[in-house]
């Protein structure tokens, strides 16, 4: 994986793309590798024969590795040699007790938070958890290290990072875990200086409600994000996207039109070119594929069906993007088995089926379920039962 600023990765002499060192110093390119495996502080720990605080205390900058540490590390993550050579050129001097300097700690763990988020989407939660919750660990142990004028930034860093862990639980099907993180995020983001993330956090609030069948409080929290006095139009973009889905599901037609409204103008007035502080790109909310699913939500099956198809033809979802294209697939397809198009649901489930193994979203297998729902309605051929069956039997097990 390319990564994120472009710079240039180092490659083994004579390796593969599975033997490149991420950029970053010693600390840095050491969580990248463990995120890159899903390892926690404990299994690095327990593969290189170091401490668990040996491990924090290198990924945080607080220590320089010792030969002997960096060749244990360079044996656990199988990077012949690179890992003890990058840390003959580690500063000296540093010591626990030490201020750390942030710069670098920022810089890398932000190319971290970019690609755990790229794996995230393609793989699903199982594989970034575990990295995502030590690097927590390691961005607080900082903070409290930094110097004054550096700390508020490694709070919002770790702030970011919780926030994201929050979504992976979610997506794990543990929300009262996501709440837990989502609360993290507010409080270490206060710490930084940053209230927008409390705002951010009714939309997820809203997300939460959604999944779990509480329409009316899922809309309640919408509003109240798109009210809240730290909001900036990015938020209200995603607070009038979820209120439209909330009434698109409370069969009202026009709430869920002006919310949509909404949703576009301020969606136009946040795509700038900067990337939002919190939650997914505003521009990756697009908007034929929000109002096809709340189409979708109002039983419009034709109308879903054509604007999931034309907006697939035109613009296919990224293919890094393995959650989206599931979720929005399955939506596709429930459209189709509403306008009895079973055949041609069928296919698209039949497609998509592996990916939602791969991923294990729990997000996406609501999406299957209505998918069953809406094609048990629908008179189907043994091949289309067998299949309906093994989708009903992936969503709810």
């Amino acid at each position: 994986m390319e990564p994120a600023d472009g710079t240039a990765e180092t490659v083994l002499p004579g390796g593969s793309a599975g033997t490149r060192l991420p950029p970053g110093d010693f600390g840095v390119v050491l969580a990248t590798l463990r995120a890159r495996r899903g390892w926690s502080v404990r299994e690095s720990a327990r593969r290189a024969n170091v401490s668990e605080g040996q491990i924090c205390n290198l990924e945080s900058g607080a220590r320089n590795p010792t030969p002997a540490v960096a060749a244990a590390c360079d044996a656990a993550f199988g990077t012949g040699g690179k890992l003890v050579e990058l840390a003959g050129g580690c500063r000296r001097g540093a010591r626990a007790g030490d201020a750390v300097d942030a710069d670098p700690v920022i810089a890398g763990y932000e190319r971290v938070l970019r690609e755990l988020r790229d794996i995230g989407r393609s793989t699903g939660p199982r594989f970034v958890t575990a990295s995502m919750k030590s690097i927590t660990r390691v961005l607080t142990d900082a903070g409290s290290h930094a110097a004054d004028e550096q700390r508020s930034r490694i709070w919002l860093l770790a702030s970011r990072f919780a926030e994201y862990t929050g979504w992976m639980a979610q997506e794990a099907g543990n929300p009262a875990e996501a709440l837990r993180w989502t609360n993290l995020a507010v409080r270490w983001g206060t710490q930084g200086g940053d209230e927008t993330v409390a705002a951010y956090a009714l939309v997820r609030r809203a997300f939460i409600a959604q999944h779990r069948g509480d329409t009316d409080a899922a809309i309640q929290f919408a509003d109240r994000a798109a009210g809240h006095p730290a909001a900036n139009p990015v938020i209200r973009a995603h607070a009038a996207r979820r209120a439209a889905q909330g009434h698109a599901r409370r069969g009202d037609a026009r709430a869920c039109g002006e919310a949509l409204e909404r949703f576009r103008s301020h969606a136009a007035e946040g795509a700038d070119g900067r990337t939002p502080h919190w939650g997914p790109r505003i521009e990756n909310g697009n908007p034929r594929l929000i109002e096809a699913s709340c189409m979708l939500s109002l039983r419009r099956f034709e109308q879903a069906a054509d604007l999931f198809a034309a907006e697939h033809r035109c613009r296919p979802t990224s293919p890094s993007d393995s959650n989206s294209r599931a979720r929005f697939a399955v939506r596709q397809a429930t459209a189709l088995a509403g306008t009895s198009r079973l055949d041609d649901a069928c296919q698209i489930i039949e497609a998509t089926l592996p990916v939602i193994k791969r991923i294990d979203s729990a997000t996406v297998r609501v999406e299957l379920i209505r998918f069953v729902e809406q094609a048990r309605t629908r008179r189907a051929s043994p091949g289309q039962l067998a299949l309906i069956d093994a989708s009903a039997a992936l969503a709810t097990g």
